[in-house]
């Protein structure tokens, strides 16, 4: 297809390229000289546009070597005849494109890029010479179906343009779709191929496309293509994870009876917390730390009672400590030295033959530079910073330790559990797409949350990222720059492909929720442990605070994922007879003042059990609790019967977040329940009632929307919901 040196095809080889492939374009000629153009534009019929090609021509329309709505032969003459002169030597071979002149006023660009790090993708974007301005362009890995390309079209930001525009007829979507998975076939089948602009795609009158202007980039070494797909291995076993995860016994190797030292505080978090195993540890002169008698060394203890070793000694040492490991049969070690690769060149050399020796001898390797892990069905707590955590279905991992311990911290202020948390470290030997691999298995883990950075083997992480998703939620957090870069091409396709527009593109297609806000990310994480999935989007908002009912709905709306649905008029007529008069008879259900004795829960059951009703969300628990409370600490309690309101206030808020867990269990919703009383007082009687049914409750009802829409969300790419 190519000649040595060649970058890209010129647009009349790109075309004939893409045509194969069921990509219309506009009707077209290409010619070599003057005269052959007026010929040429008389067949296909006046206007028309004349254009300069060639293979070493990328973008015409900044050299000027492009002429629009030529409306007769002198035009078409004296435009062949400007841009033949306007060529250069350095452009080599030549010719004259004579097309017919389409047009429409929105303008697409769809395209192909190969990624240094995850692969291929095929790019959407509003597109011509605002590509770059408007920036509402979205990627999804290859290969993509036909439903895979009608959701790449659901993400972009800017849908009205897709719709009724101007007296002209909505985008034909099918259409498009079937574009966007040719060019997935293009690349299954062009292994020289590395870039595809289509730029632009016009949409008619009538919403049917037209393609108009193609560049095809060629890869700098094919032979490439060869290798792409496979997938790093490891020889790491289920047994190698349960030694991590739930050992029989743990040796801490450079225990310290210096309480600011890891090797002290492993100890110390190991013994406070109850492990339920066998645990020893090692001190060159034998010393007593806390309640264990101290080996001196790793060849002591016991052939075949310890699963697992945590060592914190200098990194210079852990060499010999990893062999007599091996000898004693220890199948997992977690490593908190530094003076690895977090130390330069030198020590990321020590980290490979490490990870070498550790392969070598069977070891599952952890770390190094870690701070520690948790597994709650073992109360193992091999944390060298706390907290340590309820028990639960979460499981976290993080290239990052803080992050392991900030989300330990929601967990405890929210009573939402973690099954297993752990920090990466350096990942010397596995890293995130390894424990994402167990994860999907781990029967104590429902849902992952994850904390990611850098990336090493992006088809490996994409691929198992995809796997974990396909049966358990995965939600994440990226950091910093998350991939080597997509380099900018010729194309607008390789120059609109940013490191995070790829990476959206590789969550988008492997079901992950990725998350921005470190908050959010925790409560659609505890969405997902505490609640039903939903399997619609049609949402009610169920209030006795009215101002947080309307920000919540601003929130819904704007978001345009869940549908705040309107009340059905039988709902509507079932609620009038229980609140006044004067509530809002919309959605949100403002209940007016009307949540007397049982009528708040009278409300929700009929919510609740609608068919139409997806998922609820109840604000306004606490409120009765927090005057209550004023009371309680007032002078004048317990007399004037306020010991009995103070009561009946507290009861009340702690039956509206039983109701709402048992309304939830029966029918199979989820019913979210939020007020900042759960950050603001974590103690009051609401918010304590909520933590005890199990359910996480949110800081505001902004935050419970935006987390069930990301769950939706999820529940649709896994088809358990059904499309809005």
């Amino acid at each position: 297809m190519s000649k040595i040196g060649q970058k890209t095809l010129s647009e009349v080889k790109s075309k004939k390229l893409l045509a194969k492939y069921g990509i219309d374009f506009a009707d077209e000629i290409e010619v070599f000289t003057i005269s052959e153009s007026v010929v040429a534009a008389e067949k296909i019929g006046y206007p028309v546009v004349v254009k300069v090609c060639g293979d070493l021509i990328s973008h015409k329309s900044e050299r000027g070597l492009v002429r629009l709505k030529l409306s007769n032969a002198a035009d078409v003459e004296q435009a062949a005849s400007d841009l033949s002169a306007a060529c250069l030597a350095s452009d080599g071979e030549t010719s004259l494109l004579i097309s017919k002149m389409e047009s429409g006023r929105r303008e697409l660009i769809i395209g192909l890029i190969r990624d240094e790090q995850f692969g291929s993708f095929v790019m959407l974007g509003l597109g011509g010479v605002f590509a770059e301005v408007l920036s509402d362009t979205v990627f999804a890995m290859t290969p993509l179906g036909l439903d895979g390309a009608l959701t790449l079209i659901d993400r972009l930001n800017n849908q009205d343009a897709l719709g009724d525009f101007r007296g002209e007829k909505a985008i034909n979507r099918l259409q498009l779709a079937e574009m966007l998975v040719s060019l997935s076939n293009i690349e299954r089948q062009e292994s020289e191929i590395q870039s595809i602009d289509i730029n632009p795609v016009l949409a008619r009158a009538d919403g049917s496309l037209v393609a108009v202007d193609a560049l095809i980039e060629l890869r700098d070494n094919p032979t490439a293509a060869k290798d792409e797909g496979k997938l790093s291995s490891r020889s790491i076993s289920d047994e190698h994870f349960a030694a991590l995860f739930s050992p029989r016994g743990v040796v801490v190797v450079g225990a310290s009876t210096h309480p600011g030292k890891f090797g002290f505080v492993t100890l110390h978090n190991i013994l406070t917390n109850g492990y339920l195993g066998r645990v020893f540890a090692t001190h060159l002169e034998r010393a007593k730390v806390l309640d264990i008698e101290c080996l001196k060394s790793v060849e002591e203890l016991p052939v075949d009672t310890v699963d697992l070793a945590i060592i914190c000694t200098p990194a210079s040492t852990n060499v010999d400590i990893l062999r007599a490991c091996a000898s004693k049969k220890i199948k997992a070690v977690y490593l908190t030295s530094a003076g690895y690769a977090d130390s330069g060149s030198d020590g990321l050399q020590a980290q490979i033959e490490l990870s070498d020796l550790a392969n070598s001898l069977g070891i599952l390797l952890i770390g190094p530079n870690g701070q520690g892990f948790v597994s709650t069905p073992q109360r193992l707590c091999a944390q060298i910073v706390g907290p340590y955590p309820p028990s639960g279905v979460i499981s976290l991992v993080s290239q990052s330790g803080n992050f392991v311990s900030t989300f330990m911290n929601y967990s405890r202020q929210t009573g939402v559990g973690i099954a297993r948390a752990v920090s990466a470290g350096n990942a010397a030997q596995i890293g995130l797409p390894e424990f994402f691999d167990y994860f999907a298995k781990d029967p104590a883990t429902k849902v992952t949350l994850a904390y990611l950075e850098g990336i090493g083997n992006g088809k490996q992480l994409a691929e198992s990222m995809r796997q974990l998703s396909k049966v358990k939620p995965l939600v994440l957090v990226k950091g910093g720059v998350t991939i080597g870069g997509a380099r900018a091409a010729a194309s607008h396709t390789g120059a609109l492909a940013s490191n995070d527009r790829i990476f959206e593109g590789v969550c988008s297609s492997t079901g992950t929720i990725r998350i921005s806000d470190v908050e959010l990310a925790f409560d659609v994480a505890a969405t997902l442990a505490t609640q039903p999935m939903p399997k619609g989007n049609n949402i009610i908002v169920l209030t006795t605070v009215g101002g947080w009912g309307v920000v919540t709905a601003d929130v819904i709306v704007g978001e345009n994922v869940l549908n705040l649905m309107q009340l059905p008029n039988h709902l509507e007529a079932a609620i009038s007879e229980l609140l006044p008069q004067r509530w809002s008879k919309n959605n949100p259900i403002d209940c007016a003042g009307g949540e007397t004795r049982e009528t708040v829960a009278e409300v929700m059951r009929l919510v609740a059990s609608d068919r139409a009703v997806d998922a609820v969300i109840f604000l306004g628990i606490g409120i009765q609790s927090n005057q209550a409370r004023m009371m309680r600490e007032g002078s004048y309690f317990p007399n004037f019967e306020l010991e009995r309101i103070v009561t009946y206030h507290e009861r009340q808020d702690e039956m509206y977040a039983k109701v709402a867990a048992d309304l939830s269990q029966e029918f199979e919703k989820p019913i979210l329940i939020a007020t900042e009383l759960g950050v603001a007082d974590p103690n009051n009687p609401g918010v304590l009632a909520v933590k005890n049914t199990g359910r996480h409750c949110y800081s505001s009802g902004q935050r419970a929307a935006r987390a069930l829409s990301s769950v939706y969300q999820y529940a649709k790419w896994r088809e358990l919901a059904t499309h809005a």
